[in-house]
C-alpha cells in the first residue's frame, strides 16, 4: 500500500501499533519530499524516534519502493552513514501554471523530475468558465501521452494569477464560478477525479523559492514575479505570509500615479501599467504607432497588437534602442517599488522572478539604480537582489509541492483521527 494513497478504510483496517507505524512513514516521506538526503541519525532527531524504530520504517519504505540510499554522509569519525531519499517516480503530481494569455503544463514527479516535458498553449483567462472544458482535454492529453499510471498521479495543483482563496478554492478575479454551489475547486475535481489545490501565482513561486530555491533555509525573503502582472511573495521569519484571505503581496493595484493609465481592475495609475509586462507592451505599441525607429516595425499589425514581452526583450538583446528605453523606464519604476519594500520589510533578500527577468541586466540595472536613489542605504547594503534560479519552472514545482504536502498533511489528519 502506497503510504500517501490509503484511504480512510484501510486505515481503520489497522491496529494502534500499524497505525502509528503508518503516520511514521508518512512523516518520513514528507521529510524526504524537500530533496536533501537524510541519515539514519537525522531521521530520529527530526521525527523524535528511535534508531531501530528508523530502521524498520527505511527497511519497509525501500521496500515498498518509496525511498532509496543515495550515497553516504559526512562522518565527524567512524563509518559513514547511509543517506535515504525518496526514489523518483515514485507518485506525480499535474502542474498547471495559467498566466493571461497562455497556460503551461508538466507532470512532474515527487523530485520535481519533469517527466512529460513542458507544453504551453494559448488560453486567454477571463472571468467566465466557458473554455474550462479545454484546459481538461489539453490535461488528459497531457496525461495519457506521459505513459504514467494513474494510480500514482496523487493531484493536480493549479497556480493562475488573480484573488485566489485556496482554502476555499475559488479564483475572485478569473474563472469565477456563476453557480456559487460549486467552487472552481470542486468543478474541477469533479473532471479530474483527483484532489485539486489552486493557489495564486506569486504565492506559489514564493513557496517554490522557499522550499527548493534560493530562499530556502532563509527567515526574511521577499518573492517580486514580474510577468504580465506584478505580485509579491512575503517569506518572513521563515514563514509565508499570506493575510487573512491569502490576498497578501497585491502590489501591482497600489496606487502609483496620479491620474495615470487606466488599469484592468478599474483604477487608474496602478502599479501595473508603469511596471509590468501590460505596461512594456502598451509602451511599445504606442511607440510603433507614434513612428518610433525599432526592430519592432517589423512586425505585422497582429503581431503588434499581440506583441508580448519576450518580444521587447528580444528586440533589445539585438541592440534596439527604444526596446532598451521602455524597458529601462519599467526598470525604474520596478526599483522604485523595490526601495519602497526594502523599508518596509528590511528582508535579507529579495528573489527576482517571471518572464521580464529575462531581460537580466536590462532591467537589473535600472532598477539598482532607483533603489540607490529611494531606499536607506542602511537598509539598502542588508538586503541581497539575486535572479530567481528555478527561472520560469517555479510555478509547475511550487505547484507540485502544495499537492504533495497537502496529500501528506490530509494522510496524516485522518492517520491521527
Amino acid at each position: 500500500m502506497n503510504p500517501i494513497l490509503a484511504d480512510k478504510k484501510y486505515l481503520d483496517s489497522l491496529s494502534n501499533i500499524e497505525r502509528k507505524k503508518y503516520l511514521q512513514k508518512i512523516k518520513l516521506v514528507k521529510l524526504l519530499h524537500l530533496g536533501r538526503a537524510r541519515s539514519n541519525a537525522d531521521i530520529c532527531r527530526i521525527l523524535n524516534i528511535s534508531a531501530p524504530t528508523s530502521l524498520i520504517l527505511t527497511t519497509e519504505l525501500i521496500q515498498e519502493g518509496l525511498i532509496e540510499k543515495s550515497g553516504k554522509g559526512v562522518s565527524l569519525g567512524g563509518r559513514k552513514p547511509e543517506l535515504y531519499s525518496l526514489k523518483s517516480n515514485s507518485f506525480f503530481v499535474l502542474c498547471i501554471q495559467m498566466e493571461r494569455f497562455s497556460t503551461s503544463m508538466a507532470i512532474l514527479d515527487n523530485n520535481n523530475n519533469n517527466i512529460s516535458g513542458k507544453r504551453s498553449f494559448t488560453f486567454h483567462m477571463t472571468r467566465e468558465m466557458d473554455s474550462i472544458r479545454q484546459l481538461h482535454e489539453f490535461a488528459e492529453e497531457l496525461i495519457d501521452s506521459s505513459g504514467i499510471q494513474r494510480s500514482k498521479l496523487v493531484g493536480i495543483g493549479i497556480s493562475m494569477p488573480g484573488l485566489v482563496d485556496s482554502n476555499l478554492g475559488k479564483n475572485f478575479t478569473y474563472m469565477v464560478t456563476a453557480n456559487e454551489s460549486k467552487t472552481l475547486k470542486e468543478i474541477l475535481e469533479e473532471k479530474f477525479h483527483k484532489p485539486v489545490y489552486i493557489e495564486n501565482d506569486v504565492l506559489t513561486n514564493a513557496i517554490a523559492e522557499s522550499r527548493f530555491g534560493l530562499a530556502a533555509g532563509k527567515k526574511n525573503v521577499l518573492v517580486l514575479l514580474m510577468d504580465w502582472g506584478i505580485g509579491l511573495g512575503i517569506i518572513m521569519d521563515g514563514k509565508l505570509q499570506g493575510g487573512t484571505s491569502g490576498f497578501a503581496g497585491e502590489i501591482g493595484h497600489i496606487p502609483f500615479v496620479m491620474d495615470g493609465e487606466l488599469c484592468y481592475c478599474g483604477k487608474r495609475g496602478c502599479l501595473e501599467t508603469v511596471a509590468s509586462g501590460i505596461a512594456l507592451a502598451r509602451m511599445a505599441k504606442e511607440g510603433i504607432k507614434s513612428g518610433q525607429l525599432s526592430l519592432l516595425n517589423k512586425l505585422s499589425t497582429d503581431e503588434i497588437e499581440q506583441i508580448e514581452p519576450q518580444k521587447i526583450i528580444e528586440a533589445a538583446n539585438e541592440g534596439d534602442q527604444y526596446a532598451i528605453t521602455i524597458l529601462s523606464q519599467v526598470g525604474q519604476n520596478l526599483g522604485k517599488t523595490v526601495a519602497i519594500l526594502i523599508q518596509l520589510f528590511n528582508p535579507e533578500m529579495i528573489i527576482l522572478g517571471g518572464k521580464i527577468t529575462e531581460a537580466k541586466q536590462l532591467i537589473c540595472i535600472p532598477m539598482a539604480q532607483a533603489i540607490n536613489t529611494y531606499c536607506l542605504s542602511s537598509l539598502r547594503e542588508s538586503a541581497k537582489i539575486v535572479l530567481s534560479e528555478l527561472g520560469n519552472d517555479a510555478g509547475l514545482i511550487g505547484s507540485a509541492s502544495i499537492v504533495i504536502e497537502n496529500i501528506f498533511d490530509k494522510q496524516i489528519e485522518l492517520a491521527n483521527n
